[in-house]
């Protein structure tokens, strides 16, 4: 029975697969693409065109134009546009009003020619708009924008007034990006143009920041308050003179977050040197979920620095700390906060979870000098093979090195743990950034 309704569908029609497509909801109308291979051709299917760079936003805005809401595959939302010398375009709408523009099949030698972008809106003077309200772009996805293409993109951009999402990924050769939104993005994420030296950020509305890649001078020219951010800097900064000045702006924009990814040594070289002589006064404290991105030195891994910042976080309900080997490490920076007197103790923290650890002893260890910030009921605590630790001993009487506003780290309670098997109930959920 299954395989003679399997062959009804696969000989109806185009016009009557996308009339039944037409009464679903965007998201559940993309779903039937895993129904069948004869459901995914139609919307894979794409138009193939050839002309210049200069084409390239009338073509663009030809399948935003023809976009049909109630019949969504009454024209292809793929569009592979050939220009130039053996340079390709692949752009491609998707639901939830997003707009991909991919570049990587082009010549990679001209990608990697150095270049700046800027992105700008300015709503007051739209001089120029290809695209009709049939399709409003509130994500855009920009993959491997070049020297020879930033110029048409900045031009697409600029007329995107309903712009909310903005992610740019692998844009090789590029030094300089500006973007200028005064309206309504909300979010900005870039990944992998690890060229890429210096970010200019003319946007008040920003709330999520998520960036991959060596550390650029960033420069947060409007205040903004990230509730989300993510600053996956382990592969270095991109200048050997970068200084902690430099990161003063940025460090302003995140105090508030609510999500945190930070790696250790932008703590200890960028951030510790500004709130050394103020640490008093300088507390996350919105912060509720971090992800800790530590590195081993001398083959051994220190928490010092991870019990430091966590005496900043009084709100945290959820650590997750990885290792990686090939981590940037700063050397000689041992910061301490030990003199905090706003400190009490992490009194909401409910999951510390491992991942990347070789070792159970190093998560063991770790384990031990985090549990000292426990104010309360002990967090459930996850390894990196996916089980638990259970800590067998920590009576109160085993906590008098406590003082009314400070914890000894250096005189630390005896604890052993009991690691138990996986699949243990209560597993609470993953980093927002685990999966970026």
């Amino acid at each position: 029975m299954e395989n003679s309704r399997e062959d009804l569908f696969s000989c109806l029609p185009d016009e009557i697969l996308g009339s039944i497509v037409s009464f679903l909801p965007n998201e559940s109308a993309l779903q039937t693409s895993l129904l069948s291979t004869r459901w995914r051709d139609l919307w894979n299917k794409a138009l193939v065109r050839y002309g210049t760079i200069q084409d390239i936003i009338a073509h663009v805005s030809g399948i935003l134009d023809h976009f049909d809401e109630l019949d969504p595959l009454k024209h292809p939302h793929r569009l592979r546009f050939h220009f130039g010398d053996g340079n390709v375009l692949l752009a491609a709408i998707a639901s939830s009003k997003k707009l991909l523009l991919d570049f990587s099949n082009g010549k990679k030698q001209l990608q990697r020619q150095q270049h700046g972008m800027q992105l700008k809106l300015n709503n007051e003077n739209l001089t120029y708009q290809p695209f009709s309200s049939n399709f409003l772009v509130k994500s855009l996805y920009l993959k491997s924008v070049s020297f020879l293409t930033n110029d048409v993109v900045s031009s697409i951009v600029s007329n995107l007034q309903h712009l909310e999402n903005l992610t740019i990924i692998e844009c090789s050769g590029l030094e300089s990006l500006c973007i200028e939104f005064q309206s309504k993005l909300v979010k900005l994420n870039i990944r992998d143009c690890l060229q890429l030296k210096s970010l200019h950020l003319r946007t008040s509305k920003l709330k999520s920041f998520r960036y991959r890649g060596m550390l650029p001078w960033i420069w947060p020219e409007n205040h903004f308050n990230l509730v989300d951010a993510l600053l996956d800097f382990r592969l270095g900064p991109c200048y050997i003179n970068f200084i902690a000045e430099d990161f003063n702006t940025t460090l302003l924009t995140i105090k508030n977050s609510e999500i945190l990814t930070l790696c250790e040594w932008n703590f200890k070289a960028l951030i510790w040197p500004t709130i050394s002589s103020i640490y008093g006064n300088f507390i996350f404290y919105n912060l509720k979920d971090l992800l800790w991105i530590g590195n081993y030195k001398d083959g051994r891994y220190s928490s010092d620095s991870l019990v430091s910042f966590l005496k900043l976080c009084p709100a945290l309900e959820q650590l997750c700390v990885t290792i990686d080997r090939e981590s940037y490490c700063c050397q000689n920076l041992n910061p301490c906060l030990d003199q905090v007197t706003k400190y009490e103790g992490l009194e909401h923290l409910k999951l510390i979870k491992f991942m990347g650890f070789t070792s159970k002893e190093d998560e063991i260890s770790m384990a031990k000098d985090l549990i000292q910030l426990v104010k309360g009921k002990l967090p459930r605590i996850e390894t990196s093979d996916g089980a638990c630790l259970q800590c067998l001993c920590r009576e109160e009487s085993q906590r008098s090195m406590e003082t009314e506003n400070h914890l000894s780290i250096e005189s630390k309670p005896f604890c052993e743990f009991l690691t138990e098997e996986n699949g243990v109930d209560g597993s609470c959920a993953k980093h927002a950034h685990m999966e970026v």
